[in-house]
């Protein structure tokens, strides 16, 4: 079965950085492109960024372009997302998952990590 574990939230400052690891099972990550998404409180689930297999091509939404990076090592099976220059609005539940799982029927989602951009 496919497992998605999330690690590496917490409490930040605002301006202050984290960095959040995926770790999966029962998936080969260097053979699929890997997304991260997040969900605020009161707000849908939502893209923040997208990794080719290999990490040679990337994607951002607008609202984290130029603060977060995605990256993976595919030798240890995880995703991760170096996050600089929190915002507030950046406080959500952060998920690692495939990048079409949105539209999914029966969408499959780890238990994520909490990051908190607060003073």
């Amino acid at each position: 079965q496919v497992q998605f574990v999330e690690s590496g939230g917490g409490l930040v400052q605002p301006g202050g950085s984290l960095r959040l690891s995926c770790a999966a099972s029962g998936f080969t990550t260097s053979s699929n492109a890997m997304s991260w998404f997040r969900q605020a409180p009161r707000k849908e689930r939502e893209w923040v960024a997208t990794i080719s297999s290999a990490g040679g091509s990337k994607s951002y939404a607008d609202s984290v372009k130029g603060r977060f990076t995605i990256f993976r090592d595919n030798a240890k099976n995880t995703l991760y997302l170096q996050m600089n220059s929190l915002k507030p609005e950046d406080t959500a539940v952060y998920y690692c998952n495939k990048p079409g799982i949105l539209i999914e029927a029966t969408p499959r989602w780890g238990q994520g990590t909490q990051v908190t951009v607060s003073s």
